[in-house]
């Protein structure tokens, strides 16, 4: 087939991918509900043809930060990345929905600091460690209770809230159900890449 024909061949009335380069960044406790929301807001995002990623903390932690532990030090060159490389992603024009529990007030400062304000909003999924350790989906919690994980976030290493202010959004999932929380947040994010 001639090149020519390739480009014959093209949909005329396919519809334009929608760039908007974002940096969604989901933060909170184990088990509070970042990735579930994550996903859920990506499949409504790509069916309004939004071109998006997903940097999931667990993932990355698999591939890219593999060589990295849980000592604070640790904790924080994770975020540097996770923000560097959710930034490179923005100014291509993706939309990056973030799944990590960044749970010190340094460690979200370092990340608005790599994305700056504009790009960036930043969600506090909020749920006790009480609820995060009944759902335990991962079953982390349980090994954490055991002694099998040291230095867990929440119970050994410290979780700080937001304070008044730092979160662009605050989403409650031990009161909510799960439906209205991807309801409440994707129209948060909706409203944001179409005043951009």
């Amino acid at each position: 087939m001639s090149l020519s024909a390739q480009k014959n061949s093209a949909t005329p009335t396919s519809t334009p991918r929608r760039l908007a380069g974002k940096v969604i960044w989901l933060y909170g406790l184990s088990g509070a509900g970042k990735s579930t929301l994550g996903e859920a807001l990506e499949r409504q995002l790509r069916a309004e043809n939004y071109v998006t990623q997903i940097l999931d903390g667990d993932v990355l932690r698999r591939g890219l930060n593999r060589d990295l532990g849980f000592s604070e030090k640790d904790r924080t060159e994770n975020i540097r990345r996770a923000a560097e490389l959710a930034k490179l992603f923005a100014h291509a024009g993706v939309v990056t929905i973030c799944s990590f529990i960044t749970p010190l007030r340094a460690h979200r400062a370092l990340a608005r600091e790599i994305i700056s304000a504009p790009d960036l909003i930043e969600v506090y999924v909020e749920a006790s460690y009480i609820t995060c350790a009944q759902r335990d989906p991962k079953g982390l919690y349980a090994r954490a209770a055991a002694g099998q994980i040291t230095s867990f976030t929440g119970r050994d290493s410290a979780f700080e809230p937001p304070i008044a202010g730092e979160a662009s959004l605050v989403l409650s999932t031990e009161n909510a159900t799960p439906a209205a929380s991807i309801t409440t947040l994707h129209a948060f994010v909706a409203r944001a890449l179409t005043s951009r």
